[in-house]
């Protein structure tokens, strides 16, 4: 006699998600809630429109960053906005709109060339120091701490006076900002990257593809490095926020880019001051806006992508699907059970209440 076992069911699979449902920002963005997504919102928004200002600079400005006359006509100096000038004129005759706008494209190319550099040097040292160990990890900690201790602001300013004696012209300016940024921003990177690794190496798929034969630079690069930068959003996002302001910091002191060169927003804020006790506010408002909102954007998407790096946060949404009202649930034949002020005693002993509470005997 043959006996016929049922076949086990198929194992549900999770549905797919599609690719731009996989795209880093808009995974975060389904996974956020209340509060959380209106601030990655928020700062998603004013990223996009830094960043969409800086690209089409040309078009949205209606002057070139060091133009000083139209049509033979000069600007003339601390002009109130104006059908003209939309945001009035510097006390050196520029046009203040433009220098906003021109100034997102310095910024962003500050920021982009800094990151990619500390990225590339910070990660790469992290990683050997902390697979490898011995007297170089010892010495590269070291040496990445007394970076790290030293004033960030004045450690740039040095490098940027060694590069570019202070002034230069746009890209030289821009090389010597961004590398004195990155040279601030390596001993972070540094240090995340090697913590993670010195933890990840012990790990025991780690050592199963060590005795598989896997090379040092197979386990580095394949197994280790793809599971060490997963913090890197979240510092890449803070470290752009702090190059905004460390280039703004220069360019106010003195050390940054020409006006004639490129527009920079800390050149601009340190040339307003004397205009501030005049009355004249245009030359500082719009420019310390541009500052803070930019600043502003970048930090409340790091802060946002921190909050949902926090399993206990990220899984707020499933526990608010899964909760629901007790009274809701259906415990009786046929309905809801549904108990008044006095609970479900009340109910057991034939009690009833009107809309007040007040027990109605009959």
């Amino acid at each position: 006699m043959t006996t016929i076992t049922p076949s086990a069911a198929p194992a549900a699979t999770p549905p797919k998600r599609s690719l731009w449902q996989r795209v880093p920002v808009v995974h975060q963005l389904r996974q956020s809630v209340g509060l959380q997504r209106g601030m990655l919102v928020t700062g998603l928004v004013l990223m996009a429109i830094f960043v969409l200002t800086a690209i089409f600079a040309p078009l949205l400005a209606p002057y070139k960053y060091n133009q000083l006359r139209a049509d033979g006509v000069a600007f003339g100096a601390q002009q109130p906005p104006s059908a003209e000038h939309l945001l009035g004129t510097t006390v050196g005759g520029y046009d203040v709109f433009s220098r906003v706008i021109w100034g997102a494209q310095t910024a962003i190319l500050v920021i982009v060339l800094a990151v990619v550099f500390s990225i590339f040097i910070g990660v790469f040292l992290g990683l050997v120091s902390g697979y490898f160990g011995g007297w170089p990890d010892r010495l590269l900690v070291v040496v990445c701490d007394a970076i790290y201790a030293f004033p960030s602001l004045l450690l740039a300013i040095v490098l940027s006076i060694v590069i570019s004696g202070g002034r230069s012209s746009l890209w030289g300016g821009i090389l010597a900002a961004a590398l004195s940024i990155t040279v601030v921003y390596i001993p972070q990177y540094f240090r995340v990257i090697r913590a993670e690794t010195v933890r990840i190496k012990a790990e025991a798929y780690v050592e199963s593809a060590r005795v598989l034969g896997a090379s040092n630079t197979r386990v580095m690069f394949r197994h280790v490095l793809r599971n060490a930068t997963r913090s890197l959003p979240l510092l890449i996002t803070l470290n752009s926020s702090e190059a905004v302001l460390t280039l703004a910091g220069l360019g106010f002191i003195g050390f940054g880019i020409e006006p004639t060169a490129a527009a920079e927003w800390g050149y601009d804020l340190n040339k307003a001051i004397s205009d501030v006790t005049s009355g004249i506010w245009w030359t500082a408002l719009f420019p310390g806006l541009a500052i803070v909102l930019t600043v502003l954007g970048i930090t409340l998407v790091g802060e946002s992508l921190n909050d949902l790096a926090d399993p206990r946060l990220r899984g707020r949404r499933a526990v608010a699907k899964a909760s629901g009202t007790v009274s809701e649930t259906s415990v009786v034949p046929g309905g809801t059970l549904s108990a008044g002020p006095g609970g479900l005693a009340g109910l057991e002993d034939g009690e009833s209440f009107d809309e007040h509470g007040i027990e109605v005997r009959p």
